[in-house]
């Protein structure tokens, strides 16, 4: 009897252990809101066993709640089952609705996915806000993408520079996805998959107003690929109108996005730039006492470390001109005016961010100057 209550005990802490996942990770994703727009933290290309990934899709909610992630999706490929002997399911949908009653306690988006698995030229994609899965597994593969319109789902062009389809590690926009684009059926392209950023890519993203998209493609547990490596899973910031899933949407289809791995940042100009503004707080503005030098002190509020270099006519004291603000931290500048102002423009380039293939923005503070 006693064995049978002492058994019952523990059945019942191991079940409350594993609901009680909410809490955050040392390394949770956080950027702030840009103006008029709510910044969401997404990650919308992993795997579970459904497919070719290795855990079950609870355990990417799980994970994702750790992160601090606002949405998800679960794209299992429609085409490669290599777990099919094992977990036999007809409905390409399973994934997806395991993942959804994982997450209706917690404030998760789960968004409906699946990848569309194809060889050369076609490649991968993910279609994403699909209302049912299943009937994007035909034969064509131009009938899958017209099937995924037909439900109208976002779709975007996964990890187009893979060697194993790309041998030279360049990505090629072949007619077929030129044809996609074209009838409106392909909307965004991964710039970052896994720890891969393809400048090429964000070309292709700049030259055929394609969604920029930032994914981790995971198959086993993000903190054994990512993590234990120093690493944050790669990420999209969608910056919507609201926290739902319609205004998600509709950010996606409007390419207001910006990829993120670590302290790499891809964006398009004009949502990469607010961005790098809003997470950039300026404080302790001030002359040191009887010199022309002045102290500026910039708080870093966002999760990935941003590193910055002098633009203005101005040098540093005891400082050099290259810097990294630190995530959640503060760096203080000293900045040889020569004179006395009354306000000057900080101006510093983010060198660790692109708004196009070796292009970094340079980021501009009006600040009025006191002091001590």
């Amino acid at each position: 009897m006693k064995i049978q209550v002492l058994s019952l005990a523990l059945l019942i802490c191991l079940s409350l252990n594993a609901q009680d996942h909410s809490h955050k990770s040392t390394r949770a994703f956080s950027f702030p809101d840009v103006s008029g727009y709510k910044t969401l933290t997404t990650d919308f290309h992993q795997h579970t066993v459904f497919s070719d990934g290795n855990v079950w899709p609870t355990i990417r909610i799980m994970e994702a709640l750790r992160d601090n992630l606002d949405a998800v999706s679960l794209t299992e490929h429609l085409e490669y089952q290599p777990h099919s002997e094992d977990i036999p399911h007809p409905d390409r949908n399973r994934a997806y609705q395991i993942a959804l009653n994982e997450a209706k306690s917690h404030d998760l988006m789960v968004i409906s996915g699946s990848e569309i698995t194809r060889g050369a030229p076609i490649g991968h994609s993910n279609a994403l806000f699909v209302t049912d899965a299943n009937k994007l597994l035909v034969d064509k593969a131009e009938d899958a993408f017209a099937s995924a319109k037909k439900q109208d789902a976002f779709v975007f062009w996964n990890h187009p520079a893979w060697y194993p389809q790309n041998p030279n590690g360049n990505p090629k926009l072949s007619d077929f996805q030129k044809e996609r684009i074209k009838n409106g059926e392909l909307h965004g392209i991964e710039v970052i998959n896994d720890g891969d950023y393809a400048e090429e890519s964000l070309a292709m993203a700049l030259e055929n107003n394609l969604t920029i998209m930032g994914t981790s493609d995971i198959h086993g547990l993000i903190d054994w690929h990512f993590k234990e490596k120093g690493h944050s899973r790669p990420i999209t910031l969608v910056f919507a109108k609201e926290r739902t899933k319609a205004a998600l949407k509709e950010a996606l289809l409007a390419g207001r996005t910006v990829a993120v791995f670590d302290e790499l940042l891809v964006g398009k100009e004009e949502y990469l730039k607010p961005l790098l503004k809003a997470c950039i707080e300026i404080s302790d503005i001030a002359y040191i006492n009887k010199t022309s030098i002045l102290k500026v002190t910039l708080t870093n509020n966002s999760s990935s470390d941003l590193l910055f270099q002098n633009k203005m006519p101005y040098t540093f004291y005891s400082h050099p001109p290259l810097f990294t603000v630190p995530a959640k931290g503060s760096t203080t500048l000293q900045i040889k005016t020569l004179e006395k102002k009354e306000n000057i423009t900080l101006s510093l380039e983010a060198v660790g961010t692109y708004m196009a293939p070796k292009q970094h923005p340079t980021i501009e503070w009006e600040i009025e100057v006191g002091t001590e």
